[in-house]
């Protein structure tokens, strides 16, 4: 039980009452008759206090239930969403939900205002920063009593183990946008030429290329027919996930391994859309995680399993091992992504060596995940020493990664270079315009 504002006023009201009118009629006296109504006063009150405490019980009662929570997506808003109802009585509650310590603070507790037999969804986010299962406590609920001055405390049971993945809901949000881009209105229409496969055949239309007329069929229909062509379909796309010591930097509240694994899995979940074969590896000194390349839907829902628990380590990554020991698995070609970070030319030169020793038989795509603080440090100006050093590192660090870059393109290896916290929309765009340049 605990007491309300409103019951505190009463009885301090009640206290300064009784001191003005002792002091009024003053008295030797000690317990004088303002006194004395004023603990008789009091006493009162904390009998009402009881009543009113009493009262919230049995079918006054309001009930709070929290909708199971699915898996959640890490480095992301989640909602979680409690149901409350007030069967017979207007409620007001107090709601507590012992949501994970490791999570973002929430502010806690949630207030409502329920009408007599009415029910309310109330919701609410949590922002994980860090994959894993963790333990989701109980409900704790306080309602006041109808005269509102006690609150009563009472728990429901809501225990339960979650799971934080990585970024399901943009790979919800990455599924839709990849279904109506190849069958709602935002079509891409098929473009003569582009691709191997045969798609379909139409009229011809001015404009469009002769040398794609398809004589016989135009001699079988007496109108001049044009062969339309797609994207060759079941091919193989290799994603290759560091998880060295350079994927263990924080940038923008998670790992740069995390925004790798999310990017990772988007790419895998267009790949599969678009009917390629998929395989993972992850590596650092060794490739520890391979899957093998797959096709069909899912095969995204393994990869989700194999890969979620894993997490970067501090170790040098051994770009030439991994891409060998790819290169000894995959006989048929393939677009191979290495998912990592650069730091200046020297370092990169092992991975410009692994990229160029795949282009013999693959197409390398080399995808490189930017701090967006190192850019905001070498366009930020500053009056004092230690800010024009800071600036003038990054501008340094920003000229050795361009140099890198340069070396990969001269060597014909593909390159994408953006800020980890978006990387995944770019690498998407990427591989869906290889797919339609038939690059592969």
């Amino acid at each position: 039980m605990t007491p309300t504002l409103k019951f505190y006023g009463l009885l301090a009201t009640g206290g300064v009452v009784a001191t003005a009118l002792n002091a009024l009629a003053p008295t030797q006296n000690i317990f004088s008759f303002p006194l004395e109504g004023m603990l008789v006063f009091d006493g009162v009150m904390l009998l009402v206090m009881l009543v009113d405490w009493a009262q919230v019980n049995g079918q006054q009662r309001a009930i709070a239930t929290r909708t199971k929570l699915p898996r959640l997506s890490i480095g992301r808003d989640n909602p979680v969403t409690i149901e409350v109802s007030a069967p017979k009585a207007a409620a007001k509650l107090q709601i507590f939900d012992r949501y994970p310590v490791d999570f973002d603070e929430v502010p806690m507790p949630l207030t409502v205002d329920l009408p007599a037999k009415t029910t309310q969804e109330i919701t609410y986010h949590v922002l994980p920063t860090q994959r894993g299962e963790y333990q989701w406590g109980d409900l704790q609920l306080r309602q006041r009593g109808p005269w509102g001055l006690a609150w009563r405390s009472w728990t429901v049971p809501a225990a339960q183990t979650v799971a934080v993945y990585p970024d399901l809901i943009g790979l919800r949000s990455l599924s839709i946008k990849l279904a109506i881009q190849s069958t709602g209105n935002m079509r891409q229409r098929k473009r003569i030429g582009i691709g191997t496969e045969f798609a379909e055949l139409r009229e011809y239309a001015i404009g469009d290329d002769p040398r794609f007329i398809d004589w016989k069929a135009t001699a079988r229909r007496s109108t001049p027919l044009i062969r339309v062509l797609e994207p060759e379909r079941e091919q193989s796309l290799i994603i290759l996930l560091d998880r060295g010591r350079l994927m263990t930097a924080n940038v923008k509240g998670l790992s740069r391994f995390d925004w790798g694994l999310n990017a990772t899995l988007s790419l895998a979940l267009a790949g599969l859309h678009r009917g390629d074969r998929v395989g993972v590896g992850v590596f650092d000194r060794t490739l520890s995680t391979w899957v093998p390349p797959t096709g069909g839907r899912a095969h995204l829902q393994h990869l989700l399993e194999k890969l979620t628990p894993l997490q970067p380590d501090l170790l040098e990554s051994d770009y030439l091992g991994a891409m060998t020991t790819v290169a000894t698995q995959q006989f048929r070609r393939a677009l191979v992504v290495v998912i990592t970070d650069l730091v200046d030319q020297t370092a990169s030169a092992e991975l410009l060596t692994a990229l160029t020793r795949l282009k013999a038989r693959h197409l390398p795509f080399c995808v490189t995940l930017r701090d967006p603080q190192v850019d905001d440090q070498a366009h930020a100006f500053a009056d004092d020493v230690t800010g024009a050093y800071s600036r003038a590192v990054a501008l340094d660090l920003l000229a050795q990664r361009q140099i890198a870059f340069a070396r990969l393109k001269q060597s014909g290896v593909l390159v994408l270079d953006a800020p980890a916290d978006k990387i995944s929309e770019p690498l998407v765009e990427d591989y869906l315009r290889i797919k339609a340049r038939n690059r592969l």
